[in-house]
C-alpha cells in the first residue's frame, strides 16, 4: 500500500482512471476467503488525506463522538422512561461492560458513583 508522497505521486501519474482502478493500483486491496478481492476505499482515502496533511483525529476524544459530531453533554429521557448516556460518553471515561455505579438521587439531579469509590474520588 502506497503512502505519503509515493501515494500522491501515483495518483497524479494515473490521472483520469476509475476510482476502483486507482485504489487497486495503489495497493489498497485485500482478498476474501472465496478468492475475490475487496477494495479498501476507506483506508485509501484516509491515507490520501494523511498524505495531504489533513488529520481526521480519533473518534470519541475531545468531545467528538461517532461521525465527528460534538457531544452535547445533554441526555434525554426516552419514551420508555430510560435515560441513555451513550457510548461516546462511556468511552471518554474508559468504562467497560460490567462496571457498576451507585445511583445517588439529589434534588433534580442524578449522580453516578463507581461502586467502592470514596467521596474524594468523585471530583
Amino acid at each position: 500500500m502506497l503512502t505519503g508522497s509515493d501515494l500522491l505521486n501515483k495518483v497524479k501519474d494515473l490521472g483520469d482512471v476509475s476510482k476502483s482502478d486507482l485504489v487497486r493500483v495503489c495497493g489498497y486491496v485485500s482478498h476474501k476467503k472465496d478468492g475475490g478481492e475487496r477494495l479498501n476505499f476507506t483506508a485509501f482515502y484516509e491515507a490520501l488525506l494523511d498524505a495531504k496533511g489533513v488529520s481526521l483525529g480519533t473518534g470519541g476524544v475531545g468531545g467528538v463522538g461517532k461521525g465527528g459530531r460534538k457531544l452535547s453533554y445533554v441526555a434525554t429521557v426516552q419514551g420508555n422512561g430510560n435515560l441513555l448516556i451513550g457510548k461516546a460518553y462511556t468511552a471518554l471515561l474508559d468504562l467497560t461492560p460490567g462496571d457498576e455505579f451507585e445511583i445517588k438521587l439529589g434534588r433534580k439531579q442524578i449522580r453516578l458513583t463507581p461502586v467502592g469509590a470514596s467521596d474524594e474520588d468523585e471530583e
